[in-house]
C-alpha cells in the first residue's frame, strides 16, 4: 500500500475517519458501494500518486473503468475538503525562517481553448506554482495555480507574499532581481564579476539547490509531474487534494 499511495495503513485509516467525518456533516461523498469507502480513498491516491490511467487501475481492482472515473471524480475532492486545512498560506509563513522560494510547472494537456497555459520558459503547457521551504529543505507553502505563462515576480506578487507586514527573508533565483529577495548577482554588461561576487554566487546557489529537492520531492505525487489528463477545471482541485495529503503527511 506504501509503495503505491505513499501513506501507511494507519494514515488510510486516518483518512478514512476524516471523510466518515465530513459525511456526518452532511457532505456528499458518492463513491461506488461495489469498492466502499477506503478503497475508494486507496485508489484515487493511487491514481495521485502514481497517475495511473484509469484503464490499469480497473484491471489491478477488478472493476470497470467507468466506475474509477466515478471513484476519482468522487473522491478527490472530498479528499481535499477533509484535509484542506493541514495547508499553509502564505499568511502561515513566519517571518523569523528564512524561505528559499522558487517556481514550477505542473503539466496538463494543451487545451486549445487556453493558450495562456504555455510558458515560454519551460516549452509546454502547465500551471505555474510556487514553492517556499526552509534552508533546509522542509516544505513549507505552495501557492494557487496560476497560468503557465505568467512571469515567476509577477506570480509572485499575485500570492502576496511579498505583501506581509513583517519582511520576509527570502532567497531566490535571477528571475526576482529587483524585488528586494536575496538574488544571484548580475554579471556587469561588458564587464566581470569579482572574485567575492563570485563566492557569494556560488553559495547562494548552493543554498538554492535544496528547493530543487523539495520540488522533485513533492511531484513524486506523478500527478503533479506528468500530464494532467483529466478536465482541465479539475485541475485546481487535485493539486488541492495532493497538497492536503502531503502536509498532512508531514505533520503525522
Amino acid at each position: 500500500m506504501y509503495s503505491t499511495t505513499g501513506f501507511t495503513r494507519g494514515q488510510i485509516d486516518r483518512l478514512v475517519i476524516m471523510i466518515r467525518d465530513l459525511q456526518n456533516a452532511g457532505y456528499p461523498v458518492a463513491y461506488p458501494p461495489s469498492l466502499g469507502l477506503r478503497k475508494s480513498i486507496i485508489i484515487t491516491m493511487t491514481y495521485l500518486r502514481r497517475n495511473s490511467t484509469q484503464a490499469d487501475l480497473a484491471d489491478r481492482y477488478a472493476t470497470s473503468q467507468p466506475t474509477i472515473s466515478r471513484t476519482i471524480a468522487a473522491m478527490t475532492p472530498a479528499l481535499a475538503d477533509a484535509t484542506a486545512d493541514w495547508i499553509p498560506v502564505a499568511d502561515d509563513l513566519d517571518p523569523d525562517v528564512p524561505l528559499i522560494i522558487d517556481e514550477t510547472l505542473l503539466p496538463c494537456w494543451s487545451w486549445a481553448d487556453i493558450p495562456d497555459l504555455y510558458s515560454g520558459k519551460h516549452h509546454t503547457t502547465g500551471v505555474n506554482v510556487h514553492i517556499a521551504a526552509t534552508l533546509a529543505g522542509r516544505l513549507l507553502w505552495v501557492s494557487d495555480p496560476l497560468p503557465g505563462s505568467t512571469h515567476d515576480l509577477t506570480a509572485l506578487r499575485t500570492h502576496g507574499v511579498l505583501d506581509t507586514e513583517e519582511l520576509l527573508t527570502i532567497v531566490a533565483d535571477k528571475g526576482y532581481i529587483g524585488a528586494g529577495l536575496i538574488t544571484p548577482i548580475k554579471k556587469p554588461p561588458g564587464g566581470e564579476l569579482t572574485d567575492d561576487r563570485k563566492q557569494f554566487n556560488k553559495e547562494l546557489n548552493a543554498i538554492r539547490a535544496t528547493i530543487e529537492r523539495t520540488i522533485a520531492h513533492l511531484k513524486t505525487w506523478r500527478i503533479l509531474h506528468t500530464d494532467y489528463r483529466r478536465p482541465y477545471h479539475t485541475f485546481a482541485q487535485t493539486i488541492t487534494a495532493v497538497l492536503g495529503l502531503q502536509f498532512l503527511k508531514l505533520a503525522s
